[in-house]
């Protein structure tokens, strides 16, 4: 079975060229055609002899996503991609410019199974795990197709980025070398619903980045109703690893709380989301949903989200309202893929 070359570091990589009986300076050079030229075949590799870039053929993969669709929005330009992998499956990603640079969402995982409620990527379940390169290749074509600069990555599209932890650290070592396309980790998001355990793992990674929990009620019972994996961790247990979490990096914890109308938008909500908040320092980042068609959910209507961020903001908690973008190219999670799978089927 081939190596996948493009999830190796570039000490791995040093490693290979060693094995090959080449030149150190040979891996340095394959790693920035990979990692910073963002080449998709080692035939791209110019200053490689022919005899290298065969070999390299035989022995590696070269992992790259075939672009399938994209989509973009007449409101704000952001843009929706459908990414092939080489095994047939659909993989999404989100291009959007802001003022303080251009980000990029990615998917993490073929599918989820965390099974949240209001929302499209878990609708058929969990197929696979994304490999680092997989991950990282998201990034590459949209850098290459739109020949913009990539300054913020958001891990929070399709799949839970803790269920497939190794690859997730992997893909961070890797996009944010500086060998690379050099992205620095207080410009990455890793977004989770709550795997408990493994948000103390990344607090022990000491990375720099920035973490996000998708708490979206305040109550355990509710909070069940919308996501399943509140059925194996309370609320007290999840606040309990964003303190170690914030006590370990120094960093705080982003609460991700979709509003869903007359579900978790109440004035008993936010007195709740008030005391967790300020029980671990955290900032709200409040996310009108983006209603799916399998789903009775319907969003907060807009004077409501911003009397609900009024209160959080009187008890001098820090929130936002996160910016709606895509709405008219299936911008939410899961949505284009799942429109493309049904398709196919």
């Amino acid at each position: 079975m081939k190596k996948d070359i493009k999830s190796l570091t570039l000490n791995e990589l040093k490693n290979e060229v060693r094995a090959l009986d080449l030149p150190a300076f040979r891996a340095g050079q394959i790693y920035a055609w990979m990692h910073k030229k963002l080449v998709v075949s080692f035939d791209e590799m110019t200053d490689l002899a022919a005899s290298l870039r065969e070999t390299l053929k035989e022995d590696y993969d070269l992992v790259s996503l075939k672009t399938e669709i994209v989509q973009t929005s007449k409101y704000d330009g952001t843009k929706k991609y459908l990414f092939k992998l080489s095994d047939g499956n659909y993989v999404e990603s989100v291009f959007m410019r802001y003022h303080h640079g251009n980000s990029v969402c990615i998917s993490s995982q073929v599918g989820c199974r965390m099974g949240c409620r209001f929302c499209a990527s878990t609708l058929d379940g969990l197929t696979r795990n994304l490999t680092p390169s997989e991950m990282l290749d998201q990034i590459y074509r949209i850098t290459k197709e739109t020949g913009e600069r990539v300054s913020n990555v958001v891990v929070m599209g399709t799949g839970e980025p803790l269920d497939n932890y190794d690859n997730l650290i992997r893909f961070i070592e890797l996009i944010s070398d500086e060998n690379g396309l050099n992205i620095s980790k207080r410009n990455i998001t890793v977004s989770s619903c709550g795997i408990v355990e493994n948000i103390k793992r990344l607090a022990d990674e000491d990375l720099s980045i920035t973490f996000a929990l998708s708490l979206h009620s305040v109550t355990d019972e509710k909070r069940k109703e919308l996501m399943p994996i509140a059925n194996k961790y309370t609320i007290a247990e999840l606040m309990d690893a964003c303190r170690y979490y914030f006590d370990r990096t120094g960093r705080r914890v982003t609460f991700e709380y979709a509003l869903v109308r007359d579900v978790n938008d109440t004035d008993e909500d936010a007195k709740g989301l008030i005391k967790l908040a300020s029980g671990v320092g955290a900032h709200v980042n409040l996310i009108p949903v983006n209603p799916i068609k399998e789903r009775d959910y319907r969003e907060t209507e807009r004077a409501a989200v911003l009397e609900f961020k009024n209160k959080l903001e009187k008890s001098r908690i820090n929130v936002t309202i996160r910016r709606e973008m895509g709405r008219d190219i299936d911008g939410a999670c899961g949505q284009l893929r799942k429109k493309k799978t049904d398709e196919n089927k």
